[in-house]
């Protein structure tokens, strides 16, 4: 038994202990929604089941999600090139006959320097003047020659080829292997295989979102999303800029997790049991399995007076049990926004532990006071 000096040592650190607040590495489930009830809350409080699931598709957006995307549909255009300015256009004509405007007779064929497709449409015929081709194949673009020199030349022959220029290709302008200019010898160019005749995507993009400019408007989705639809690997035009991106939206992790930092979303939809996975799981001796919380901001606009339609507060914090079956099916499906904070509590019996081995600690040094004063 400790002797008199032994025990005064120990009550004087046990005070001093309980006037001490206990070392933790998280918050507590309780400490983080003490103001719930309150008459006028800074926050919402709503736990995840699957009540609230069936209602949060009615409910805005958060205040940092991806702004709603739209794509392209439809696939490529088919086989054969269409002439459009900046190509270059080169021109044999034939002729038969006695009387010969553009040929001798040792050569029956003359070539017509290459030219180039005028920015309204027009190519110059000598003899013929302009003749507008654009928006044509290069069969019916030789047809329609053909059709204006034989008017001059009743046994002329046209034989027409074209090469695309600059305002007849698309672009690649980032996220691949080879960024560049491809140009369109055909209409069947689609977006993947741009990609592919690009080298690919570079290896060091997680998730990459595709991003297509055309006609001054800006169409988005991710690259997962293409390879899951074909219906989606839509045909390049002429001028369209295509860049591959990685993924900015991303989450934080905080608490008795195995990892606190700033995670990206690797796939386009994230559900809250898959994030906590990401976040290393939770800790086996520090997190409390009934209170994983994910904090998330609302614009001021989204906020409603029934939970059917949307939050009532512009701060939510959604609250999940992991030791139910319910609790883990509608973590399952409750979906991860950008920005949001997934905070993994701690256990209150983290405190009893702390406590108990410091109050041993305490007696074991007051046993060593007794020795040394024996």
């Amino acid at each position: 038994m400790a002797s008199k000096p032994g025990l005064v040592l120990a009550v004087v650190l046990a005070v001093a202990f309980s006037g001490c607040t206990l070392p933790r590495g998280a918050a507590m489930q309780s400490e983080i929604l003490k103001n719930a009830s309150d008459k006028t809350p800074e926050f919402s409080h709503y736990p995840v089941d699957s009540k609230l699931l069936a209602d949060l598709p009615h409910w805005p957006a958060g205040k940092v999600a991806s702004h709603r995307r739209s794509w392209v549909k439809g696939g490529s255009g088919g086989a054969g090139q269409v002439l459009a300015a900046g190509d270059t256009v080169s021109l044999a004509i034939w002729e038969g006959g006695q009387n010969k405007l553009l040929t001798s007779e040792g050569a029956p064929t003359t070539q017509i320097a290459p030219t180039t497709v005028s920015n309204s449409g027009q190519i110059f015929v000598p003899y013929v003047g302009a003749v507008k081709v654009s928006g044509l194949s290069v069969e019916a673009a030789r047809e329609k020659v053909q059709q204006s020199v034989t008017a001059l030349i009743p046994e002329a022959q046209v034989q027409l080829a074209a090469t695309p220029g600059k305002g007849n290709a698309v672009s690649l302008i980032g996220g691949v292997s080879n960024p560049g200019t491809i140009p369109l010898i055909d209409r069947s160019l689609t977006v993947l295989g741009a990609i592919s005749e690009a080298g690919g995507v570079q290896g060091a993009i997680e998730n990459p979102q595709l991003r297509l400019y055309r006609g001054g408007k800006v169409y988005e989705t991710s690259l997962s999303r293409v390879l899951d639809d074909p219906a989606l690997d839509a045909g390049l035009r002429p001028g369209d800029k295509l860049m591959v991106l990685k993924d900015d939206r991303s989450f934080l992790a905080l608490g008795a997790s195995g990892v606190e930092k700033i995670i990206p979303f690797p796939k386009d939809h994230v559900n809250a049991l898959e994030a906590v996975t990401l976040a290393g799981g939770i800790s086996d001796t520090r997190a409390n399995p009934k209170g994983v919380l994910i904090l998330r901001e609302y614009p001021a606009s989204a906020v409603r007076s029934e939970v059917a339609q949307g939050p009532q507060n512009a701060r939510v914090v959604f609250s999940m049990d992991l030791t139910s079956s319910e609790g883990l099916f509608s973590a399952q499906n409750f979906e991860v926004q950008s920005n949001d904070l997934v905070l993994a509590t701690e256990s209150p019996l983290v405190n009893t532990r702390t406590i108990l081995g410091l109050f041993g600690s305490t007696l074991g040094l007051a046993r060593t006071a007794d020795t040394i004063t024996n």
